[in-house]
This record gives C-alpha cells, sequence and structure tokens, in this order.
C-alpha cells in the first residue's frame, strides 16, 4: 500500500524537494548569490555577464550537493576556479566557503521571511509509513536541516536525522557519494537493500543507486523524469502520494 517492496523496512527521505518546499527558496538564494557574484566577475575581467539559469544551472551542479560542492561544482561550469578558504569565511569573502557562506545568509533571511512550506502528499505519506511501522530517517546536504523540520513541523515524524552539520562531524561525503544515507540506515539498524530512498536531486538518485539500496524512488518537482530514471530511480513519481495509489509518473 506504501508503493514499496516487501523487503523495504526503512524510508530515507531527502529534505529540500521532498518532504519541504525549501528548494525554491534555496534555488532563489543561489540566483540571487550568484548573479551578484558573476556580475562583479564579469565587471573585473571585461567579460559579459551571464546570470544563473534557476533551471539547469540548480539541477545540474547544485541540486542535492553540499553548499561548497555547489559553488564549487557551479563556478567550474564557468571556468571560474576560485581558492577554497576555510569553513568560516565571512560572506564577503571570493572564496568557495565565502561564497556558500554569502548564499547561507540569504537562504536564512528568506526562511526567516517566507517560512517553511510543506508537501502535503509527502506528510501525509509520513504518516502512512510511521503507521505501518517503516523506519524514518532524513538525509540532507543542509546545515539548516533541524531548524528547517523542525518549522515544518515534522520532527515527530523522523527518528534519524543526518545532514550537513552530522556529515561535517563525522567526515562524510555529500551526494553523489553514498555516505549520509548509508550513515542512516546504520542509524536506524537498517542494511542498504532494506531502506528506500526518496530523492528529487539527479546526485541524490545517484547515491542512492551508488550505495546499493533497496529502491529508489525519483520526485520529479520540475519536469525531469527521465534524467532521475537514467540516474537510477527504480519509480518516478510527482509527489509521494501517488505512491499511495499505485501511480508511477511517464
Amino acid at each position: 500500500m506504501l508503493g514499496l517492496p516487501a523487503h523495504v523496512t526503512a524510508c530515507l527521505f531527502d529534505l529540500d524537494g521532498v518532504l519541504t518546499q525549501t528548494a525554491r527558496v534555496h534555488n532563489a538564494a543561489w540566483a540571487e548569490t550568484f548573479d551578484a557574484f558573476l556580475r562583479q566577475w564579469a565587471t573585473a575581467h571585461g567579460q559579459p555577464f551571464v546570470p544563473y539559469d534557476p533551471g539547469p544551472d540548480y539541477n545540474r551542479y547544485v541540486d542535492g550537493r553540499p553548499r561548497a560542492d555547489g559553488v564549487r561544482t557551479f563556478l567550474a561550469s564557468r571556468g571560474i576556479n576560485l581558492p577554497e578558504g576555510a569553513p568560516d569565511d565571512p560572506p564577503e569573502a571570493n572564496t568557495v566557503n565565502g561564497v556558500g557562506n554569502r548564499k547561507n545568509d540569504i537562504l536564512l533571511r528568506r526562511i526567516h521571511t517566507d517560512g517553511v512550506q510543506v508537501y502535503d502528499g509527502s506528510v501525509t505519506y509520513l504518516h502512512a509509513a510511521a503507521r505501518a511501522g517503516l523506519r524514518r530517517a532524513v538525509v540532507s546536504a543542509s546545515a539548516n536541516c533541524r531548524d528547517v523540520v523542525a518549522s515544518a513541523g515534522l520532527e515527530d515524524l523522523l527518528e534519524v536525522r543526518v545532514d550537513g552539520v552530522v556529515a561535517a562531524q563525522r567526515g562524510l561525503r555529500g551526494k553523489p557519494h553514498p555516505d549520509t544515507f548509508l550513515a542512516a540506515a546504520e542509524q536506524l539498524g537498517v542494511k542498504p537493500e532494506q531502506a528506500a530512498i526518496f530523492e528529487d536531486a539527479l546526485a541524490g538518485v545517484e547515491a542512492g543507486r551508488a550505495g546499493g539500496f533497496g529502491f529508489v524512488v525519483g520526485v520529479d518537482r520540475v519536469g525531469q523524469a527521465t534524467a532521475l530514471r537514467e540516474y537510477g530511480a527504480d519509480t518516478v513519481v510527482a509527489d509521494l502520494a501517488e505512491l499511495l495509489t499505485g501511480r508511477d509518473a511517464a
């Protein structure tokens, strides 16, 4: 009744874009950050300004990755290589970490202003999974995961949290590596093949497949169902509630 194979006993959910609609806020914060940086860079280097594209640029280079990886990967796509800097670099520093911290400041401002919205279908699915006795974890690259989960009122529905803070503390590689998902499965006391991954990001789906997980659900919020399948999703839905009715997106 949950749209999962019988051998699955645990669900590992990405946060942004799967449980909460903060992916939109993240993307807006990335756009504000990168456009300001690219405009400054173009002026300093006598180049034309080409803005960040919140469609393909977000999905290809940023979505699902740890913050610094997103900065590094996107800027590399523009032929820009910045010094790494340090995690506590000020937001005005033109380093990978500085640009990442700039984005985080903008994100927190937007979350404070706009709040956090959940996907109703995902909350319905979480309740159904809890009633069915499935173990439940949230796995996110975000260092703000705890605050977002609390703001969204999802704390009681999620037993384990592995986020950017935990990953940094434990030295876990971010998606597309499977480390954070494997850590969540271990904390829940299940083997990877007993767990299902729920991801809207291509990097997250890739991580689920790389980790040998029992089932990978791609959540298509932006019209990339084909790409999600190509990266390894076993099934693709537009909303988790579809799994409760047995529907599978094309």
